[in-house]
């Protein structure tokens, strides 16, 4: 099989072998028999936030199917839910949502597998799944034992934890939340979704309307994945907002984005960037090319191989560096191939 039929961007070359981790043991166990063998392993789910080398990967290819959510909920404390981490996150949203359990409603739509939550501390619209995650249960590959991290011990950042620190060694199992208990969202802290739901930032919205407006909002930008809309053979935004020192980002144009942050950091904005460095919607004249809809999504228009897909990455990235002074980083982990 070509890994490219487990990816979002339809990307990727042949595994040596595939395995299926239909729970917890049989996941724990595959990647023990594989680290054991000194056989290389690639842990796959969603595969929504992977580009695998068209060469693919030549060891374990190991497919994260684990399912199951339990519930310890009671009025005074919210919800405690433990998730298995080959659960679909957007089927989970949804799942929250109908069950009144309250502050992922702003990651509706996100692509993915619910263990791969954590790793990258996925945010979207104001919502990051650091500010619900109590735990995360997980199996050491260095030290062959189950750990399970508090959110305090997690590493938790903007899209970076512990776990994407060290790639090779942490395997994700399950994820457990903690959830306020309602029908209203948390706090919209979105300006554009706040004006999509007509509130201001800082109110609440019904949390269902909040998932309408965020699907909208995403599938406008081609974030919401749809087999026949090439501008969803993504894997989301290619590039992280850079987090920029107050010397940098005075630097900048006077138009240039700026959200200052607690440590006194300055945020601006990657689509911003790109864009003035000359790359519009749809740039591109081969089958690798910016989304018609997005310019941080890095899209297969069909026939694309992973080279086609970095070479426009590398394009991009060079000309946001010389125009700008900042070096764009890579948001999916890059699998055998690199910028």
């Amino acid at each position: 099989m070509n890994l490219a039929e487990l990816t979002t961007l339809r990307l990727g070359g042949p595994a040596g072998q595939i395995l299926e981790a239909a729970d917890e043991q049989r996941l724990v166990d595959a990647v023990a028999i594989a680290d054991q063998a000194g056989d290389p392993a690639l842990i796959v789910a969603g595969g929504s936030n992977l580009v695998i080398a068209d060469e693919g990967f030549p060891g374990t290819v190991i497919l994260v199917r684990s399912r199951g959510i339990s519930v310890d909920a009671d009025a005074c404390s919210g919800a405690m839910v433990t998730v298995q981490a080959g659960e679909n996150w957007d089927d989970f949203v949804a799942h929250a949502i109908g069950q009144g359990w309250v502050g992922i409603e702003a990651l509706s739509g996100v692509p993915g597998s619910v263990g791969a939550t954590p790793i990258q501390n996925v945010g979207a619209y104001g919502q990051d799944v650091s500010q619900t995650i109590a735990s995360v249960r997980t199996y050491d590959r260095v030290e062959s034992k189950i750990r399970t991290f508090a959110a305090a011990d997690c590493g938790f950042s903007y899209r970076h934890s512990r776990f994407k620190a060290e790639p090779r060694r942490y395997v994700v199992l399950s994820v457990t939340y903690q959830f306020a208990l309602g029908d209203l969202s948390a706090p919209v802290a979105y300006a554009e979704l706040a004006r999509t739901l007509g509130v201001e930032v800082g109110e609440r919205a019904p949390a269902a309307a909040v998932r309408d407006a965020v699907l909208g909002l995403r599938s406008g930008k081609g974030m919401v994945l749809d087999a026949d809309d090439h501008d969803t053979w993504s894997a989301g935004s290619f590039f992280t907002n850079p987090i920029l020192s107050p010397e940098l980002a005075a630097s900048l144009p006077a138009d240039a984005p700026r959200y200052y942050q607690p440590d006194g950091t300055v945020k601006t904005s990657a689509a911003w960037l790109i864009e003035r460095a000359g790359f519009a919607r749809g740039y591109g004249d081969g089958p690798a090319k910016l989304s018609t809809k997005h310019t941080l999504a890095l899209t297969n228009r069909g026939g694309a191989t992973t080279e086609d897909l970095l070479d426009l990455a590398r394009k991009i990235r060079t000309a946001v560096e010389a125009e700008f002074g900042i070096t764009l980083v890579n948001e999916p982990v890059l699998v055998r191939c690199d910028l």
